[in-house]
């Protein structure tokens, strides 16, 4: 459900979603995920830290990057999704320095998506966990680098000088954002088990995975209460923002 957003107007052929660490996607988007790779739909990942900081076993510090990146794997190919890139920032320390935002952008003119998703760059104050730093500046830099960066063929020469064209993005869609900024709700009913068993990949993040699975259902619920949707059904929920759609002109 969307004022902004009409999934039988505007066409999505390839999504390229961008996450702070590994299971992020997982929890703002994967039943989404699943329902566009199930439609034909190319979805890209791309992780940004390399996720060292997780976990509860100090035994596990010298793996753990290793083994979250393998987590990632799997549960990306719960979803449907093969295609993974990594930036390899440290965890707990990103930010969306020109370094950072050139390595964005360069990930985009590869892939030339449709829509970019994205961590929402506000925070959360009613729950501010959604409002990791990392997910912060993982908003930011994406924010940056999809406009202007990505569309000027002037901004870092040496990416279009390397083959890189520059590339206009349709929409940027973000995830775990205020409520207050929420337009647009997916109806993943049918995908919600999809999503859980690509959750249960991260467990070196989530040992209890039968009360994550309770919390899910009742934040997938909530969503759909808020947007509308009939009594038990389940929704994933994001702020859409046309970039480059019919609802704007060049330049504004």
């Amino acid at each position: 459900m969307s004022a902004i957003f009409d999934p039988d107007r505007h066409l999505i052929t390839s999504v390229l979603c961008f996450a702070a660490h590994p299971d992020d996607i997982d929890f703002g988007a994967a039943g989404t995920v699943a329902q566009w790779t199930a439609a034909g739909v190319q979805v890209h990942y791309c992780i940004m830290t390399d996720g060292d900081a997780g976990g509860f076993d100090a035994a596990q510090r010298d793996t753990m990057v290793e083994l979250r990146r393998s987590e990632q794997v799997a549960a990306a190919r719960e979803v449907g999704v093969q295609d993974i890139h990594y930036l390899g920032e440290r965890d707990g320390y990103l930010e969306p320095t020109t370094d950072v935002i050139r390595r964005v952008v360069e990930v985009i003119r590869r892939v030339r998506p449709d829509v970019v998703l994205s961590m929402h760059p506000e925070r959360n104050w009613d729950r501010i966990q959604k409002s990791h730093p990392d997910h912060l500046a993982c908003g930011e830099a994406v924010t940056r680098a999809v406009y202007p960066a990505a569309e000027n063929p002037y901004a870092f020469p040496e990416l279009e000088a390397a083959g890189l064209a520059s590339h206009r993005v349709s929409w940027l869609w973000f995830y775990a954002g205020p409520t207050q900024w929420e337009n647009h709700f997916v109806d993943i009913t049918e995908k919600v088990e999809d999503k859980l068993r690509a959750l249960h990949f991260h467990s070196s993040q989530h040992p209890d995975a039968g009360r994550m699975d309770e919390v899910v259902r009742g934040m997938l619920q909530a969503n759909a209460a808020r947007g509308g949707l009939a009594a038990g059904r389940s929704a994933e929920v994001f702020h859409v923002v046309p970039v480059n759609s019919d609802q704007t002109i060049a330049g504004f």
